[in-house]
């Protein structure tokens, strides 16, 4: 997962955060995905009409390590069947609607997919079996994904809460340290309030989580473990911002059972308490 496959989806993806010229070579790219499989840096400089430097540039500025690692991605991007997110008609059958739903859906996942590093991925769960506590910050549509972790993470005895309110959030951090866990869930990884709260984090020791799309951002700057969703463009007619708040719901279930799976035993016997707990009160 995200070794080989990934590089069409960052290209579009951080198109707008590209110079000029790296622009130029990424949308030669995106027009040629196959054709640039047998290139060289060198020729594709030329086939972009920029240089063997501005290609290397671009691989920098995506966090690739060189052209190989891009070219491969591409090339396992080359292997899956693309489709553009798609909106609906006007008085449009309920059939279609549902049918464009779904694809929209599952492309989100599978280019979150594509982007997510395992090794971040352990890297996250390792702190999160360690944590005294974890603290879900999430604003606007992104406070779904962390109430979502919340309910999670409390079923399997984890000393979990999720904050939308910023003053309370700024209290909970006060009193932290090195022994807890912040996840703050932005999709721009620019979200004023969340940058606010990390900062804060950042001064009392806390470890910091994030989940935001793919890049740089003020967000990402300041996790010790990044964890990047798709960043899908959006159908006009969505819901709370659709793409972006399955993209987030998604990580948390894999970091959900990541850690259930590392904690297996102890998992089962959590949700069995929980389970018989809930049906009690349906009694």
């Amino acid at each position: 997962m995200g070794a080989t496959t990934g590089g069409l989806t960052i290209l579009k993806e951080m198109m707008p955060r590209l110079s000029p010229s790296e622009q130029k070579i990424a949308r030669y790219i995106l027009n040629h995905p196959s054709e640039i499989i047998d290139y060289t840096a060198k020729t594709l400089g030329e086939k972009s009409q920029t240089s063997s430097a501005g290609v290397i540039r671009l691989c920098k500025s995506i966090g690739f390590k060189g052209f190989q690692e891009l070219k491969i991605r591409v090339a396992g991007d080359l292997k899956e069947d693309e489709e553009d997110l798609r909106d609906i008609e006007p008085k449009e059958d309920y059939k279609h609607i549902v049918t464009k739903a779904t694809s929209n859906i599952n492309q989100t996942i599978r280019e979150t997919t594509d982007i997510l590093d395992i090794n971040k991925v352990k890297q996250a769960v390792k702190a999160l079996r360690k944590a005294k506590s974890i603290l879900f910050i999430g604003f606007g549509a992104s406070y779904v994904a962390a109430i979502d972790a919340e309910q999670k993470f409390v079923r399997i005895n984890k000393n979990a809460r999720a904050l939308a309110d910023v003053h309370m959030a700024a209290t909970f951090i006060a009193n932290k340290g090195p022994g807890d866990v912040i996840v703050a869930i932005s999709f721009s990884g620019e979200t004023k309030e969340v940058i606010q709260l990390l900062e804060l984090a950042e001064q009392k020791g806390a470890k910091i989580i994030s989940i935001t799309q793919y890049g740089k951002t003020s967000v990402g700057r300041l996790a010790h473990h990044h964890l990047y969703t798709s960043a899908s463009r959006e159908a006009v007619f969505r819901s709370g911002a659709t793409s972006s708040r399955i993209a987030q719901l998604y990580v948390i279930d894999i970091l959900f059972m990541c850690l259930a799976s590392e904690e297996y035993e102890e998992t089962i016997g959590h949700l069995n308490e929980t389970r018989a707990a809930t049906n009690f009160l349906n009694e």
